[in-house]
């Protein structure tokens, strides 16, 4: 054993240092620095979020934070995950698509039993690169509702999810023995206004009283960057305000001071790295500044929250977007596959030098295997025209409407996947030209008898073609000749709704409802409006698949491979263009040539012993076999070298 093994065995866990005697009081702030149950304690916490990791993994991922030296996991609530329907709850056991995910509670029970507390942001707003910032899109279908406002057709819905959520983290508070020490009310709230808005401080008000009739006694914060929006987003004399950044410690730190003087400082938000967004370059950032920041954090004196140490995998259709691109994910210390980084180990040794008081840390766990299995063959193929006439819902409206609006799933609207617009026995002159008023919300497909005529997206520049978001009253021509009793299928993907931006930016409808669609400059009524959302059970369920023969145009492709030992892996798209890919019916997530990401990661948990299978969903070209990686790869866009792997 060796010397530095030794002294660990002779330290105390960090729950035996914090409750030895007894937990007379949580996490306090009333001087200018933290206690926890009456002891001083500096926060080194890291960001995960349980809703981007598999169940199975929590326990690796936890761990490898605690090795690293903190002493916290930080994470936001879903609400769009846990409340998918009006009323209609899973926190792990409610059977959605996204069940695997969401038990919350045993989440912060193995962060516990793995010696680390916990910071919750339940939002209801989290932002975090996520679907719609974390509202469920039902909320759009109640007229004239204003977000994150006290608005009462907004709060009444808020109010009914955390007096569900509530109870259940009141009772892991660390005053009642379990891991939570404090909670973050909303979120970023001071950068919402933009403009002549002034933040709604009765809504905060409104907020933290539905944390205290749930019985909730840990401490309350705020976090913003305060920098530039000062204390526009709280209300200091109820709030621990915590303050957001990527560089310059002190001005931040000097900000609170003169908000909140005496109290302690915490970066709840330390970003040492940045998103990806759709045709760029993978982000990346030199580990001497992250170094640098992080240590002039803990010599003013302050507490961080790195933001994220863990990013995970937005799986599914969950990414967000900003207003003008799609954002896949954020990276951290650990990347999604649980890789130890460079900046992995100079956190871990920043804190081996600076972190106190000492207590105990576990081993780094091995790294999860990860294998490339052997290339699959696609084996069977449903073209797209024959996936919409085979569906079971097909509603018929006067104007084009936006999926949120489909009387469907209880007359909640569809939140994700996409939505095919179909029209019927048209007579078309040569040349004919269709115009979609307004812009398209996001992507869409034109096919015309089942054959289409929009072009691939191959690069980043074809965004700014017909078919994508850019373009207001975009048109293109439909046959070069005439033809009689035509039908027409314009096939809309959602990328994802605004996770950040002005409150006028939240109205987030997504397919053609922004105006006609004309043919000639003639308005087109009647059309049927064909919901595909890729739900688990209808995938696994669907009909009408054909031997492939060699088709590459837009459909659905499948090939089955065969485990014996379920075993992390990454799926090599590169071979084909634009698409979604569903592992044993559940949706792993997009791809697309433009990048940067090029593979999408499948873990071990998402896999079963024996036969699994691999539905492709490609939207203009795709390729006769699946191809799997050991490691990520990134497309270079910009020509650009990067100059760190793991970042």
């Amino acid at each position: 054993m060796s010397l530095s093994s030794d002294f660990q065995t002779t330290l105390p866990t960090l729950y035996e240092y914090y409750t030895a005697g007894g937990i007379q009081s949580g996490l306090n702030a009333d001087q200018n620095y933290f206690t926890l149950n009456g002891k001083n304690i500096t926060l080194y916490s890291g960001a995960m979020h349980y809703f981007r990791t598999p169940k199975k993994l929590w326990r690796d991922r936890l761990r490898k934070m605690r090795a690293a030296g903190l002493n916290a996991v930080e994470t936001y609530v879903s609400w769009n995950l846990h409340e998918s329907l009006p009323g209609q709850f899973d926190f792990g056991h409610g059977g959605t698509d996204m069940e695997e995910f969401l038990d919350i509670e045993t989440f912060l029970k193995i962060a516990q039993e793995e010696d680390l507390l916990a910071i919750l942001r339940p939002g209801p707003y989290i932002c975090a690169e996520w679907e719609f910032g974390g509202f469920p899109s039902w909320l759009l279908r109640e007229k004239d509702i204003k977000f994150r406002t006290s608005d009462e057709k907004y709060m009444e819905p808020v109010k009914r999810f955390f007096n569900a959520l509530l109870p259940l983290l009141a009772a892991l508070q660390f005053i009642n023995g379990g891991p939570v020490i404090a909670f973050q009310v909303e979120n970023e709230y001071g950068s919402t206004p933009y403009g002549n808005f002034t933040a709604d401080k009765e809504y905060l008000r409104e907020l933290r009283q539905i944390y205290l009739d749930n019985n909730i006694t840990e401490l309350l914060t705020t976090a913003d960057g305060v920098v530039k929006f000062y204390d526009n987003g709280t209300i200091p004399e109820l709030f621990l305000v915590t303050a957001n950044f990527d560089s310059n410690p002190k001005a931040s730190f000097d900000t609170l001071e003169r908000m909140q003087a005496n109290h302690p400082k915490m970066a709840m938000e330390y970003y040492p790295g940045w998103f990806d967004h759709w045709g760029t370059d993978h982000e990346t950032r030199p580990v001497s500044t992250l170094l640098w920041n992080l240590f002039q954090i803990i010599i003013y004196p302050g507490s961080f929250n790195i933001y994220m140490f863990h990013g995970g995998t937005s799986f599914g259709f969950m990414n967000g977007a900003n207003v003008d691109n799609n954002e896949p994910d954020n990276s951290g210390f650990l990347p999604e596959a649980g890789d130890y980084t460079i900046k992995y180990k100079l956190i871990k040794f920043l804190l081996t030098k600076f972190a106190s008081p000492k207590t105990r840390l576990p081993e780094e766990p091995e790294l999860i295997t990860r294998v490339a299995y052997p290339k699959v063959s696609i084996v069977e193929h449903i073209p797209l025209s024959s996936l919409v006439n085979s569906h079971f819902i097909k509603l018929e409206y006067e104007n084009p409407i936006a999926m949120e609006l489909l009387d469907i799933n209880n007359n909640t609207g569809q939140s994700y996947g996409y939505i095919t617009y179909r029209k019927e026995n048209l007579n078309l002159s040569a040349n004919a030209t269709l115009t979609i008023s307004g812009h398209v919300c996001d992507s869409v497909l034109v096919f015309v008898n089942g054959e289409q005529i929009t072009r691939p997206l191959k690069s980043a520049d074809d965004l700014s073609n017909f078919g994508f978001y850019k373009l207001e009253n975009s048109q293109i021509v439909l046959t070069d000749v005439a033809l009689y009793n035509a039908s027409i299928d314009l096939v809309v993907e959602n990328w994802g709704r605004v996770n950040y931006g002005k409150l006028t930016q939240y109205y987030q409808f997504k397919g053609l409802w922004q105006g006609d669609i004309l043919i000639n400059d003639a308005p087109i009524k009647n059309w049927q409006h064909i919901p595909l959302e890729f739900k688990t059970f209808w995938t696994l369920n669907l009909q009408g698949w054909r031997k492939y023969e060699g088709s590459t145009k837009a459909g659905l492709y499948r090939g089955f491979i065969e485990i014996g030992s379920p075993t992390d892996t990454y799926i090599d798209m590169r071979s084909w263009t634009k698409g979604i890919v569903i592992v044993n019916g559940f949706v792993l997530g997009r791809f697309a040539r433009i990048g940067p990401q090029q593979c999408l990661y499948w873990p071990w948990p998402l896999m079963k012993q024996g036969r699994n299978q691999i539905v492709i969903f490609e939207h203009y070209e795709a390729s006769d076999n699946i191809v799997f990686t050991r490691e990520q790869i990134y497309a270079n866009n910009s020509g650009k070298k990067n100059y760190e792997k793991n970042y």
